[in-house]
């Protein structure tokens, strides 16, 4: 097929945002100039081009918000926690067994991978960040270490393979007219490998980093500060050096001051006022500005009041166990026992729970006159911290929009029922015919595909492309569709479905372990990217 102006354009756009990414900067401004020069190469209307800027984060804002609102009600529900300090008791039995940081990124990683392999990771990793991380932290696992276990186990392992309902193997073997069951089983084999050798390498990159447990970590991370190893002073001499020259020579005085701000606080000092994760404020936690300690409750509420404490107690043991129970509800409709609860419904059904826990709670510690505040302005606090965090993936989510034929009507303005074209895919189908008929090629090829198809932030959206892709070219080269097809559908879930691009399930990532989202996907793409070279090499070679 012929490729348009808008093709080569958009092209330009991707090669930008990924050499930006590559680079250590922020992809905003690259996203926002793409999506505008994007939207002018296919309308040739300019003003149409300034409107896309905002449909194109409009459209991805009301795609990606039930992701927002389940971070901002399981955000609340550890704001109410906090508030009663159930969340101590709550993480104090698996003390037990997360005796340091590396007993707890194990346990991270095994629950993330069964809980998800199950339920998928959506609904799975509220569930995983409101029982397990704070233990994890209390444990001395830095809060990016939590952030990366449960991305690869999740999102990346248990996802790509998703072994259990098996919907990316149908998608994948169906495309290619190979078994399902066949896609399933290489799906699940290279998932484990390319997981092992991501964290392998996360392990070593954390070695380092891992702290003495300490509840001072716990207190520190929901204040908002980001456990983590303290940055050296030569980092902020270099900086100084690429803002102002030498010694001496005149400095943007407040990106150095907030750097030194962030080692103050890694070192025990306040929170910053600005910058890093966004401190979530309310009556549960201190507001910026307050000082190390929030405003007491009030005096029927007191840390030290009796009442306070049975409440505590109670809380720590009823909240894990509604989710327990609502894990038994959902094994139960997989078989069969109860209705079945489909994915989306599940997630909704986390944060669903996490609403009502925040209601019963807010009354038992406040009342019920005082509970109508309380209740608001912890689900203030969440929707706010939902989106200080995160929103900035907005414009960018917005311009892979627009190169989804699904999207780009809506975002340029057509009406109903016109066709608007798929850049994406079409980029993707022209590169085809350049593939050589080497095997090792071929799935490397394949897996290339995949991950640009993930780059929409939808890790399922390509697994027809890259399962017919399998099916044309497999046997051409000798290469078993079902072995091409699940290559394939690593590339595109591991993209796409929360590990490498921060415009996707990853957002609920780093909102439930309070890290930067993008800083999150920069720090997965390497190991991530080791561990695809070497599962594809392992199904072109030994498969």
């Amino acid at each position: 097929m012929a490729l348009s102006a808008a093709h080569w354009v958009y092209l330009g756009g991707i090669v930008l945002i990924l050499g930006t990414t590559i680079a250590r900067r922020n992809v905003l401004v690259p996203a926002l100039l793409a999506t505008v020069a994007t939207a002018a190469a296919m309308t040739g209307d300019p003003v149409v081009a300034i409107q896309a800027l905002f449909n194109a984060t409009l459209t991805a804002a009301s795609e990606l918000f039930n992701i927002f609102l389940i971070i901002a009600m399981v955000t609340a529900l550890l704001g109410t926690l906090r508030a009663m300090h159930a969340d101590q008791r709550m993480v104090t039995p698996f003390q037990k067994v997360m005796r340091g940081g590396w007993s707890a990124w194990t346990v991270l990683i095994v629950a993330t991978f069964v809980i998800s392999l199950f339920f998928w990771p959506t609904p799975a990793v509220p569930l995983i960040g409101a029982i397990l991380v704070p233990a994890a932290i209390r444990a001395g696992l830095p809060a990016m270490g939590a952030a990366m276990a449960i991305a690869v186990a999740g999102q990346g392992m248990a996802l790509s393979s998703d072994y259990v309902m098996q919907v990316a193997p149908g998608l994948s073997a169906t495309a290619a007219g190979a078994d399902p069951g066949r896609v399933a089983d290489i799906a699940l084999l290279l998932s484990l490998v390319t997981g092992g050798t991501a964290l392998t390498i996360m392990g070593l990159m954390l070695a380092r980093q891992m702290r003495t447990p300490s509840d001072a970590l716990l207190e520190e991370w929901e204040s908002g500060v980001v456990t983590g190893p303290r940055p050296s002073t030569g980092l902020l001499r270099r900086l100084r050096r690429r803002l102002g020259g030498g010694p001496g020579a005149a400095e943007p005085v407040t990106v150095v001051e907030e750097v030194e701000e962030r080692v103050a606080v890694a070192v025990g000092g306040p929170p910053p006022a600005s910058g890093g994760v966004p401190h979530v404020p309310g009556p549960a936690g201190p507001a910026p500005g307050d000082g190390p300690t929030a405003p007491g409750p009030a005096p029927d509420g007191a840390p030290d009041d009796p009442r306070t404490q049975r409440l505590a107690r109670v809380f720590a043991v009823a909240v894990p166990a509604a989710f327990g129970l609502m894990m038994v509800y959902l094994v139960l409709g997989q078989v069969g026992v109860v209705p079945a609860v489909q994915s989306g419904s599940a997630a909704a059904l986390v944060g669903g729970l996490a609403t009502v826990l925040v209601v019963v709670a807010c009354v038992a510690l406040d009342g019920p006159r005082a509970a109508l505040t309380s209740v608001g302005e912890h689900v203030t606090d969440g929707l706010v911290f939902a989106f200080r965090a995160m929103g900035v993936v907005l414009p960018i989510a917005g311009f892979f929009f627009l190169g989804n034929a699904e999207f780009a009507g809506r975002i340029l303005g057509l009406p109903d029922g016109t066709h608007a074209p798929g850049l994406l895919v079409d980029l993707v189908v022209a590169a085809e015919r350049f593939i050589p008929g080497n095997p090792v090629v071929m799935c490397f090829g394949v897996l290339v595909i995949g991950l640009l198809c993930g780059l929409e932030g939808s890790g399922f959206s390509g697994l027809p492309l890259t399962g017919s892709l399998a099916g044309a070219l497999g046997p051409s080269v000798g290469v078993d569709p079902a072995t091409l097809a699940a290559v394939g559908q690593m590339g595109s879930v591991w993209a796409g479905g929360g590990v490498l691009v921060a415009w996707s399930s990853l957002l609920v990532v780093a909102g439930v372990t309070r890290v930067p989202v993008i800083e999150l996907a920069r720090r997965c793409f390497l190991p991530v990217m080791a561990g695809l070279a070497v599962s594809t090499l392992v199904a072109a070679l030994l498969l």
